[in-house]
């Protein structure tokens, strides 16, 4: 079996105005790095659109259908002051979420070894019945839910590498002792959560949070110490990488000193896991980054790492 990659066009169609830094031209670098020789033996399959019914396992669906109904026909609308919504935003959400699902599908299907989701807008800042983080619909969140409502999986794992803190993550499981939410990130940074003393009502949320100008060390540590015994002991069924790469140093909007060997080792150490308790079922889906350069490379360890599973 392959690693798989999902994607779609859809995705490159949620506009923001300029400036904004959740842009385009993010999936387009991915698109680019992926395209290297060494990428060729990836399967690659387009995104469906998640049904509404999937979606509302996380969502409200009063407010999937706000959303479709805020969705412009034309021009570029403000949902918050991050987030923003062009006529094609609700149809790329749609996708991202489809993406998600499908590559649980695949996955739990044994269809393929692993799956990496590349889709915009990114997911983990959506809470339950709020948009912000430039993050419609939880991607990961759906993701999870869906594994075990169609799938049967028991205890799924969620793991966020993103330098900002998944609120929306932790806030849809924080009652909910079949799913664990672990998270690194830079504190104090938006979205102001993710404290230590974060843990959920049933200690399934585990938050690891850096300091500005942290590196490889920290965030190493941060593994070692705190995520990756907890995730041991919880012995998830299906492991969902949050897979953002903006806590590389390149990136404009935190401060956390990492390289692309350091999302490499986080990758093998998570695909570690997934072998010892979920019969490497891994699923990774595309969160944040905003340095062109830095996003492409960082993407390529990670989808490397994916496929020396």
């Amino acid at each position: 079996m392959s690693t798989l990659l999902i994607t779609h066009p859809a995705c490159l169609q949620h506009l923001v105005p300029h400036g904004h830094p959740e842009r385009p031209e993010r999936l387009r670098a991915v698109e680019r790095a992926l395209e290297a020789e060494k990428f060729q033996a990836l399967a690659r399959l387009e995104a469906p659109r998640a049904p509404l019914e999937v979606i509302a396992l996380c969502h409200p669906m009063d407010y999937i259908a706000g959303l479709r109904d805020s969705t412009p026909q034309e021009g570029i609308i403000h949902i918050d002051g991050d987030t923003s919504m062009s006529p094609g935003s609700f149809e790329a959400g749609l996708r991202a979420a489809g993406g998600a699902i499908h590559a649980v599908d695949e996955v739990l299907a044994k269809k393929a070894a692993n799956a990496f989701v590349a889709t915009r807008p990114p997911g983990h800042h959506a809470e339950t019945a709020r948009p912000m983080g430039f993050c419609f619909f939880d991607n990961a969140a759906i993701a999870a839910r869906y594994a075990q409502k169609h799938h049967g999986i028991g205890r799924a794992a969620i793991v966020d590498f993103d330098v900002h803190h998944g609120n929306g993550s932790q806030e849809i499981f924080w009652a909910d002792k079949s799913v664990m939410y672990c998270s690194t990130h830079q504190m104090p940074l938006f979205p102001g959560t993710g404290a230590v003393i974060e843990s959920g009502e049933y200690n399934t949320v585990v938050n690891a949070p850096l300091r500005p100008g942290d590196g490889a060390e920290k965030f190493r540590d941060a593994f070692e110490s705190r995520i990756l015994p907890r995730l041991n002991e919880f012995q998830p069924e299906l492991v969902i990488i949050s897979a953002g790469f903006d806590a590389h140093y390149r990136d404009p909007l935190a401060n956390i000193n990492l390289v692309e060997e350091d999302f490499s080792w986080a990758t093998q150490k998570l695909m570690d896991v997934a072998d010892r308790h979920a019969g490497g079922r891994v699923v990774s889906l595309l969160e944040g980054g905003y340095d062109l350069q830095a996003l492409g490379n960082s993407v390529a360890a990670h989808v490397t790492a994916l496929m020396r599973g």
